[in-house]
């Protein structure tokens, strides 16, 4: 009786790593992407447009002191902007997220921005970032994953 309480426990141990093994990287990098800096380079839907624009939109929000990691998604008619804002600031998120809007408009005004410091938005800006590597991902695909994050934060406004 006591072997087979032994091997049971064995067995269960066993299931608890494998299982804690079996996760997916890209689960593991979204994961890790909340307490480290990812910095993912800006995105651009229609891959064939010039990206010069995401590019200086991303290192004019990095300058923002408040501002520890930021991705850039510039589709054909909007351009996401989405941070992450260090802890300590966290309670002045409405503020900072006012004052990074002004700014990109003041700087780029024909532009139209969406800024969040939303995490979950954050999130689904890097998995459009992931599935732009793959061949299969068409843009059509993109563009439509894009403007469902779009509408998801003008949901939660």
């Amino acid at each position: 009786m006591k072997i087979y309480r032994l091997a049971l426990f064995m067995l269960l141990i066993l299931m608890i790593t494998l299982s804690g093994c079996n996760q997916s990287e890209e689960d593991q990098e979204s994961r890790l992407s909340l307490i480290k800096t990812t910095n993912p380079k800006p995105i651009k839907i229609p891959n064939k447009q010039n990206e010069s624009i995401a590019k200086q939109v991303k290192k004019d929000v990095k300058k923002f002191d408040e501002i520890f990691d930021v991705a850039v998604v510039q589709g054909k008619k909007d351009t996401l902007v989405v941070y992450k804002v260090k802890h300590f600031q966290r309670f002045r998120m409405k503020q900072i997220e006012s004052s990074v809007t002004k700014e990109l408009e003041k700087k780029y005004p024909d532009e139209k921005f969406t800024v969040s410091s939303d995490y979950k938005i954050f999130m689904e800006a890097l998995k459009i970032k992931e599935h732009m590597k793959d061949p299969k991902y068409s843009t059509t695909k993109a563009e439509k994953d894009f403007e469902k994050i779009i509408k998801l934060k003008n949901e939660q406004t």
